[in-house]
């Protein structure tokens, strides 16, 4: 019987391949658990006071890594299951705010695919990744390095 719902092998992500996930709302108990879970108890977060007379940002911030951990989960559930192996770097530019309210998806182009030298049945895939809100505005650009499963193990 087939399974569904299993990720992208190696030979599935040439470069120059894209595409994107299904979106995700932000929503309130999602910034409280988040900040809580994690101590980022900063004004930003925490006080609507502060919020209003100070910040340079109005709305109902959200931390930049709270979207990008949405999107790794939005990229897990479409495309990583049984075939991502390991992240092996990410470098990441935060480019505008993210807002409770918001609705995220996950843009995707694959940039680099090869081989790995020291793993057989492993692939070496760098891709860019845009988070980006309802209305097109992109919150935050990654590129993370991942190894995963190869279909067609090299002899």
């Amino acid at each position: 019987m087939e399974t569904v719902g299993l990720g992208f092998y190696f030979e599935d992500m040439p470069v120059g391949k894209t595409f994107r996930t299904i979106g995700r709302t932000v929503t309130e108990p999602d910034l409280i658990n988040y900040i809580n879970c994690l101590g980022l108890v900063e004004v930003l977060f925490t006080n609507a006071e502060f919020r209003a007379k100070e910040s340079d940002i109005k709305g109902r911030l959200v931390p930049g890594l709270l979207a990008q951990g949405f999107a790794e989960g939005l990229l897990i559930q479409a495309t990583m299951q049984y075939t991502a192996f390991a992240l092996l770097e990410v470098n990441m530019k935060m480019e505008n705010a993210c807002f409770v309210g918001d609705t995220i998806h996950v843009e995707v182009e694959v940039l680099e695919a090869r081989l790995s030298n020291s793993r057989p049945g492993r692939g070496i895939l760098r891709t860019r990744n845009r988070v980006v809100r309802q209305d097109g505005t992109v919150i935050l650009t990654y590129l993370p390095v991942r190894m995963v499963k190869c279909r067609n193990v090299p002899q």
